[in-house]
């Protein structure tokens, strides 16, 4: 089981290495998570530099695939050579999109008629692609799901563990990377927010 997370220059390490942790988490034999790049090497909105793991091509490939954002998306979406890599299929894939990412599939067409998660800053961009806003972290619609908010990339995280693992390895992933002492509360709160999608 292959996930990949979209990074792009510019991306906010929050969403990509966030969801890579928890995804991380999941000990089965198979399961790999990878980071994607257009490139050999991204930087991110704050100066650290990651090596990609996988090309974007064998990331369209992968049995899930989270697009992660940045400050530099709609200069991601403006490169027609670049967005035509991007063969995604919701379909044969689970495919996430954490806050400006959600742009990312807007554009791609896999968000039509389905209302997205984004945040604030994205969200006139995302409406300007035809696609409704909810005000929530997090939504999902079939094999797709949306978050809005950097910290809302645990639902997406979770999200893609039990749609691929189950409810109670979510569960536990969360468990694990949650703040001692708020541990259950934590975890619940997270499953509160993914549970009504799966």
């Amino acid at each position: 089981m292959h996930i990949a997370i979209l990074t792009f220059e510019g991306f906010n390490e929050l969403d990509s290495l966030i969801a890579f942790g928890i995804l991380n988490r999941v000990q089965q034999p198979g399961w790999r998570v990878s980071i994607a790049s257009p490139e050999a090497k991204v930087q991110s909105m704050n100066g650290l530099t990651i090596e990609a793991q996988v090309s974007l091509e064998e990331a369209c490939d992968a049995d899930a695939v989270l697009v992660g954002s940045g400050r530099l998306t709609r200069d991601v979406v403006a490169n027609t050579e670049l967005m035509s890599r991007l063969r995604l299929d919701p379909a044969r894939q689970l495919l996430g999109a954490q806050c400006s990412g959600t742009l990312i599939l807007a554009r791609l067409g896999l968000l039509n008629d389905v209302p997205a998660c984004t945040d604030l800053i994205t969200k006139p961009w995302v409406e300007e692609a035809g696609v409704a806003v909810l005000h929530q972290p997090f939504a999902a619609s079939g094999n797709v799901a949306t978050a809005g908010g950097c910290l809302a990339s645990q639902y997406l995280a979770a999200w893609f563990i039990a749609r691929l693992v189950s409810v109670e390895a979510a569960r536990n992933a969360l468990h694990y990377v949650a703040p001692v002492a708020e541990k259950d509360l934590y975890t619940e709160r997270a499953l509160a927010n993914i549970l009504p999608f799966l």
